[in-house]
C-alpha cells in the first residue's frame, strides 16, 4: 500500500530563499557552435548574478542555471522541472538566437505562478539575432497582460565566450535585486506593538491591501504585553549588563543622567531592545513597529513608561552590543506605512541601514539667509543646500545610528558622534533618553514614502534622489535649535523637487532615506510590485536614459505607466 510521506520539523534556511533561475531559448536548426555559445552566455550571466545580487539580510543570492537550450515543448518542460525542483522564483532568459516564442519560453513560464519575474537580457546582436526574439517574446506577453522587463544590452557578436558590458550587467543586476526582493519577502511578517499611530491616518495598518499587494502580514500585539515583560523582568539580567556597559563605554557623559531614577529608566529603555527582539526572533519577523505615544509614555492617566528611542535605532542600525548585525527595519509610532518604505528600501540594497525622519522642517534659500544673517554668517555660493534649501529631517526615535557618520565608519566613529539626552519631561513623562546626532553631508540616495489610496486599492510612492547637506557647525546648531535640538537632524536635499513642490505634496509627516539604491532598481520594483511612481516634480523627466529603467511594453500598451498600473490592480 502507498504510504503518505512524512516531513521532517525542519527546513533549510537555503529552502526557504527564492532562487534566480538563468537560462536560453534556442532553436532546434542552429549550429553546434552557436549552441555551446547559448550556453557559455547563460553560464556568464549567472555567475554575474551570483556574485552582485544580495537577498534582503545582505546574504547571497541563490543562481541556478541550465545548459539545456529551450528549443520546444519539450526541454521548456524539462528546464522549468528543474527550476521548481531548486526553489527557482526568479526567472532570467539570455537570448542569442532566434526562438519560437509560444514553443519555447511561454510554454516554460505557463509552468511557473502567474506573478513570477521574468527578465530578457540579450546583446544587440546581428549574425544570430537574439535580439530579435526578445522583442518577439516580449511583445507575446505584453498582449496577454503578462509583464517583463526587456534589456537590450551589448555583448560581442562573435567569439565563444563574449562578455556583457558593465552597463548591461548592472542593468540586469538592479533587476535582480528588485525580483529577489519581491519573491523573498513575500509571505514574511512584520509586527507592530499598539494599535492606530498617533491617530495618523497616514500610518495605519492596511492588512488586507498589505496582504493583497505585497505578499505581508501585519502581526499585531499590545503594548501590555511589553509593560508586562519589563515588570516581570523577562529578559537576560547579566546581558542588560553587558549592553548598558557597552554604551557606558561608548557614550560616557553623553548620555544624560541625573539621578540613579534616570538611570534606572535608561536600563528599561535597553531591556525594552531585548525583550522585543526575543519577540521577533521568535515570530521570524523582518520588520516591526512601536506605537509609544500616547498611551505608553505620554499619557498621565496611566504610569507613563520610558521612551523607546533607543531601542528604535538600535533595531535600524548595523550593529548593537554585541557587534556587526542586520538592520531590522523598525517604525516609531507605529508607522506601517514607514515601516515598509524602510523594509523595501534596506531589502533593495542587500540591509543598507534606513532612515526614519520627521518631514520636519522645510528651509527655502531665503529662509537660510535670514537664519545665517542672524547669526552673523553668509551662505557659500557654491554649495547647491545654499542655493535650493533643505529639509530638517529630525525625529525623537528611530534614527538609525549609521546615520551618524559615513558609510565604511566604525562602531567607535559612528558612536562617538552619537549622544542620549534625556527626553522632553513635556511631552514624554515617562522620561528615558532620546538619541541625537547631526548627519554628515554627501550620504547619497534615495528619499521617498509609501503611500496608499482606497480609491485605487494601491500602494503609490512618492520619491527623488537625495543627497545630505554638509552645513557649516554655526548654521547646523542654529538649524537644529530651530526645532528639537536634542532629536536627530539629518540635512536633505532633493535633486529634482523643489523646496516649494517638496512642502506641498510630502504625502505624510514621515519621510525615509536610503543609501545605495538607484532609480532604476527602485523602478524595477515598483513595477513587480504594481506600486504606482509618484514623481510631481516639475524638473524630473519622465525618462531619464542610463538612470531610469526602461519602461515596460505592457505600459505603453496601455496608455502609460499609470494607467496600466491601475488596470492591472483591478485584478489584485
Amino acid at each position: 500500500m502507498t504510504e503518505a510521506i512524512r516531513l521532517g520539523e525542519t527546513v533549510s534556511a537555503e529552502a526557504r530563499t527564492p532562487a534566480i533561475g538563468v537560462f536560453v531559448a534556442g532553436d532546434p536548426r542552429i549550429d553546434e557552435e552557436s549552441r555551446q555559445r547559448c550556453r557559455n552566455i547563460v553560464k556568464m550571466a549567472a555567475d554575474i548574478l551570483a556574485q552582485r545580487v544580495k537577498l534582503p539580510d545582505g546574504s547571497p543570492a541563490r543562481v541556478v542555471w541550465s545548459p539545456v537550450l529551450v528549443d520546444g515543448e519539450a526541454q521548456a518542460d524539462l528546464v522549468a522541472r528543474q527550476f521548481l525542483d531548486a526553489g527557482v522564483r526568479v526567472l532570467v532568459c539570455t537570448p542569442d538566437t532566434w526562438a519560437f516564442p509560444q514553443l519555447s519560453v511561454i510554454s516554460l513560464l505557463q509552468q511557473f505562478p502567474k506573478d513570477t519575474p521574468i527578465n530578457f537580457t540579450c546583446g544587440n546582436s546581428g549574425p544570430k539575432p537574439g535580439v530579435v526574439f526578445s522583442h518577439a517574446i516580449n511583445g507575446a506577453l505584453a498582449q496577454y497582460g503578462r509583464l517583463a522587463h526587456l534589456n537590450v544590452g551589448t555583448w560581442p557578436d562573435t567569439g565563444m565566450h563574449p562578455v556583457m558590458t558593465e552597463a548591461t550587467a548592472q542593468a540586469m543586476v538592479d533587476w535582480a535585486f528588485a525580483a529577489v526582493t519581491t519573491q523573498a519577502l513575500k509571505g514574511r511578517r512584520v509586527v507592530i506593538f499598539g494599535h492606530d499611530s498617533m491617530g495618523m491616518e497616514t500610518a495605519l495598518a492596511h492588512v488586507i491591501p498589505t496582504r493583497r499587494q505585497f505578499g505581508l502580514e501585519i502581526t499585531r500585539l499590545d503594548m501590555k504585553l511589553l509593560a508586562d515583560m519589563l515588570q516581570k523582568g523577562a529578559y537576560d539580567a547579566e546581558e542588560l549588563k553587558a549592553f548598558r556597559a557597552w554604551v557606558d563605554r561608548h557614550l560616557g557623559p553623553r548620555l544624560e543622567l541625573r539621578d540613579e531614577a534616570d538611570s534606572r529608566r535608561f536600563d528599561q529603555s535597553l531591556a525594552l531592545y531585548l525583550i522585543v527582539r526575543d519577540l521577533l526572533k521568535d515570530l521570524n519577523a523582518v520588520g516591526g513597529g512601536f506605537m509609544s505615544q500616547l498611551e505608553w509614555g505620554s499619557d498621565p492617566r496611566g504610569i507613563p513608561l520610558p521612551v523607546a528611542d533607543a531601542m528604535e535605532s538600535f533595531f535600524n542600525s548595523t550593529f548593537d552590543h554585541n557587534g556587526r548585525k542586520v538592520p531590522l527595519p523598525f517604525a516609531t509610532e507605529a508607522d506601517v506605512q514607514g515601516l515598509l518604505t524602510m523594509l523595501f528600501f534596506s531589502a533593495l540594497t542587500g540591509g543598507n541601514p534606513p532612515l526614519f525622519m520627521d518631514f520636519r522642517k522645510v528651509w527655502e534659500r531665503w529662509e537660510l539667509e535670514a537664519l545665517a544673517a542672524e547669526i552673523g554668517m553668509e551662505l557659500p555660493a557654491d554649495e547647491l543646500w545654499a542655493q535650493k534649501g533643505l529639509v530638517d529631517g529630525d525625529n525623537s526615535g528611530s534614527a538609525s545610528l549609521d546615520w551618524a557618520a559615513a558609510p565604511g565608519a566604525s562602531v567607535e566613529e559612528i558612536m562617538a558622534r552619537v549622544g542620549f539626552p534625556l527626553a522632553d519631561e513635556h511631552y514624554f513623562p515617562g522620561l528615558g533618553n532620546s538619541v541625537t546626532f547631526v548627519s554628515p553631508g554627501g550620504l547619497e540616495g534615495i528619499a521617498g514614502r509609501l503611500t496608499y489610496s482606497s480609491l485605487s486599492g494601491l500602494f503609490g510612492l512618492t520619491w527623488d534622489e537625495a543627497t545630505t547637506a554638509e552645513v557649516p557647525e554655526p548654521l547646523a546648531r542654529a538649524l537644529c535649535q530651530a526645532t528639537t535640538a536634542t532629536w536627530p537632524h539629518t540635512f536633505v536635499v532633493p535633486r529634482y523637487a523643489t523646496m516649494g513642490e517638496y512642502k506641498h505634496f510630502a504625502p505624510a509627516n514621515h519621510f525615509h532615506m536610503i543609501q545605495g539604491l538607484s532609480p532604476a532598481r527602485l523602478e524595477y520594483w515598483m513595477d513587480l510590485n504594481n506600486v504606482l511612481s509618484q514623481t510631481p516634480w516639475a524638473a524630473r523627466p519622465a525618462y531619464i536614459e542610463g538612470v531610469d529603467r526602461p519602461i515596460p511594453l505592457l505600459y505603453l500598451m496601455n496608455g502609460g505607466e499609470t494607467n496600466a498600473k491601475l488596470m492591472l490592480g483591478r485584478g489584485l
